[in-house]
């Protein structure tokens, strides 16, 4: 067994504090890494707190995790020690589903995926994410993290970043199209970042005119304040896809006006309440859906596009010691645009 020193959350009302847990010895096909950076999510809060229900404790959070391959099983040939590595939101899944079977294990349906925290292993044990010193994986679920990348700024691709590729890349956001980006934060500044290198003309939507300076650098060629009165008339019906970021309760009636005849608009935010749909805002044949992370091939995909095009997430590094300062600061969206654990300090 690997003796392992992170932080968890003992109950839901309880921030995560200091814990020590042993993960498996290395089977043949899985990897040992010894953890450097793990991006902190907001799920992570809202999971450790159960604000979404059925969560598991003792939990680990953290599901942007990067280090350093510490030792291979006698079977792995994707890894060798010393290799850096990344894992995000699964461990494993089914593997034999029509999903998996496809590369989108995200949406294994036998019975899902495997989440790297606040989950049952196959074996009926207790997953522990990202807060931590180490973490053992299978190698099927284990990324390769190309050279060149800030590692500590590449944590948050691990669940940011692919949580906004995957659906600019399935809907074609790229070079002839217009694309909306809803809200900038965590996930909005990566999905301009992707919006802009994928060659789509790009909008940023936002409340706060604080933001429109940081919109325009991060990628957006104009910056919508949906504050001002009729926003949204200049760009009635002619947005090809809309990536909404948001996750507080908000009308998006207003943003299915603005697509054209079989626009898309998609949500990767997660709102408490449920979204309330006018009928007229979508009988042009519009299309509203919602997505998740991408499956592990588009995960490496997305990474290997970071590394070509020069990507990563715009960070603030923080500690454990500051770990109640950072949650709450996630919470009040007063960061820029993703908080960054330093796990080395654990080892010390």
């Amino acid at each position: 067994m690997i003796k392992t020193y992170g932080y968890a959350a003992p109950d839901f009302q309880t921030n995560p504090q200091p814990f020590d847990f042993e993960h498996r010895t290395p089977g043949v096909h899985d990897v040992h890494i010894e953890i450097e950076f793990c991006g902190i999510c907001h799920s992570d809060i809202h999971q450790a707190r159960n604000e979404w229900g059925g969560s598991l404790y003792p939990m680990v959070p953290g599901h942007e995790i990067v280090g350093t391959v510490k030792a291979v099983g006698s079977s792995v040939t994707k890894f060798k020690v010393g290799d850096k590595a990344a894992i995000g939101c699964m461990v494993d899944s089914c593997r034999s589903c029509e999903n998996c079977s496809a590369g989108e294990e995200q949406y294994c349906t036998n019975p899902g995926m495997v989440g790297t925290y606040n989950a049952r292993d196959k074996q009926g044990n207790l997953t522990f994410g990202g807060y931590a010193s180490d973490i053992v994986c299978d190698e099927n679920y284990v990324l390769k993290v190309p050279e060149g990348l800030d590692l500590a700024a590449t944590a948050p691709l691990l669940c940011a970043g692919i949580t906004t590729y995957s659906p600019l890349r399935h809907w074609g956001a790229g070079e002839g199209k217009k694309v909306g980006i809803v809200g900038l934060g965590g996930l909005g500044h990566m999905g301009l970042k992707f919006s802009h290198a994928f060659g789509a003309k790009t909008i940023l939507f936002t409340t706060s005119a604080s933001k429109i300076e940081d919109g325009k650098k991060l990628g957006a060629d104009e910056v919508v304040l949906t504050r001002e009165e009729n926003w949204h008339e200049p760009h009635a019906g002619s947005f090809d896809f809309i990536l909404d970021c948001v996750s507080a309760e908000h009308d998006i009636n207003p943003y299915l006006r603005l697509l054209k005849r079989d626009g898309v608009y998609c949500t990767v935010g997660l709102p408490e309440d449920p979204f309330k749909v006018a009928g007229f805002s979508i009988i042009g044949r519009k299309y509203m859906t919602g997505s998740m992370i991408g499956g592990i091939r588009e995960t490496q995909e997305m990474l290997d596009f970071c590394a070509e095009k020069g990507i990563v997430s715009d960070i603030e590094m923080t500690s454990f010691e500051k770990l109640d300062e950072a949650w709450q600061r996630v919470v009040k969206a007063d960061v820029k645009y993703r908080f960054v654990l330093d796990c080395r300090e654990l080892r010390k």
